[in-house]
């Protein structure tokens, strides 16, 4: 990208970007706008460190975090887009990546406050990866990383239950260990734990039917349902859907009867939406 477009980007509004496509699972532009992201810092970088060679003064950039966030963040994403495509020799380069910024020069203590943070995230992710990509053999040192942080729990429950899909691993008394943390799970609010708890149910969801436990599948099934509806992820409604098809014979009546409310609810929510389209488009 030229130097020119660049200079006129503003990385807290790709930051907005990435969120968005985060958001939407759009894995590909997650990747795109990543690199959009580490492509405008690093030009604002360089140019700083142009100035600073040349004994000039320091061009100032609004920025609501330190520069090296940003270049920490455009390597999470990426990793994160490429761990959900399955890409895990990728994600691993980006997890590299950001497990270590100090090569940044002028950082302040603030900075090494953020450097910190991503070398933690790289070290919980690089879990993740290296056990999705079938090195299941760390799963007993990851559920022990978990313990001791306490805050990865639902991310790291997430990962594992999609580890036992692929590796067909028994996690029950993974789950009793952290029966009490789980419990937790549906008090939380802020829109990434929403995403995380509904990823817990759904995945869970799976593994419950694939060990034939069809009567709680269906249970957890409404529950991701009621979270991706919540969060208006139209996406993973769709998918808990699908599987509460796959299930249905195994919902009690008051089940089918929810389900069937909360089908009409959105069917009501799209014809609100649509009139009041072609209202505002009339006027």
């Amino acid at each position: 990208m030229r130097t020119s477009i660049l200079k006129s980007l503003k990385p807290d509004i790709i930051v907005e970007m990435l969120e968005m496509a985060v958001a939407f699972e759009n894995w590909k532009k997650v990747i795109e706008t990543a690199d959009i992201l580490y492509q405008c810092v690093q030009s604002i970088y360089e140019e700083w460190q142009y100035h600073k060679a040349m004994k000039l003064p320091i061009p100032h950039v609004n920025l609501e975090r330190p520069l090296v966030y940003y270049f920490g963040l455009s390597h999470l994403m990426g990793g994160m887009a490429h761990q959900n495509q399955g890409a895990y020799e990728q994600a691993r380069e980006c997890i590299y990546k950001y497990a270590e910024l100090g090569w940044m020069e002028d950082l302040k203590e603030e900075d090494n406050q953020v450097v910190e943070e991503f070398r933690f995230l790289a070290k919980t992710n690089l879990y993740a990866v290296d056990i999705l990509s079938g090195s299941i053999e760390l799963v007993e040192e990851y559920v022990a990383f978990l313990q001791d942080n306490l805050e990865e729990i639902l991310p790291g429950l997430n990962t594992i239950l999609q580890a036992a899909l692929m590796y067909h691993l028994d996690v029950e008394n993974i789950l009793h260990t952290f029966a009490e943390q789980i419990d937790e799970f549906g008090s939380y609010e802020d829109a990434e734990n929403v995403s995380y708890y509904y990823s817990y149910c759904y995945h869970l969801a799976l593994c419950y039917r694939k060990y034939d436990r069809l009567q709680d599948a269906v249970g957890l099934t409404m529950q991701a349902m009621h979270l991706a509806n919540q969060s208006g992820n139209d996406r993973n409604f769709k998918k808990c859907t699908a599987l509460f098809e796959s299930l249905r014979e195994w919902a009690t009546a008051e089940q089918i009867n929810e389900y069937r409310q909360m089908l009409m609810q959105c069917l009501d929510e799209y014809e609100t939406d649509k009139h009041f389209i072609v209202k505002s488009i009339n006027e």
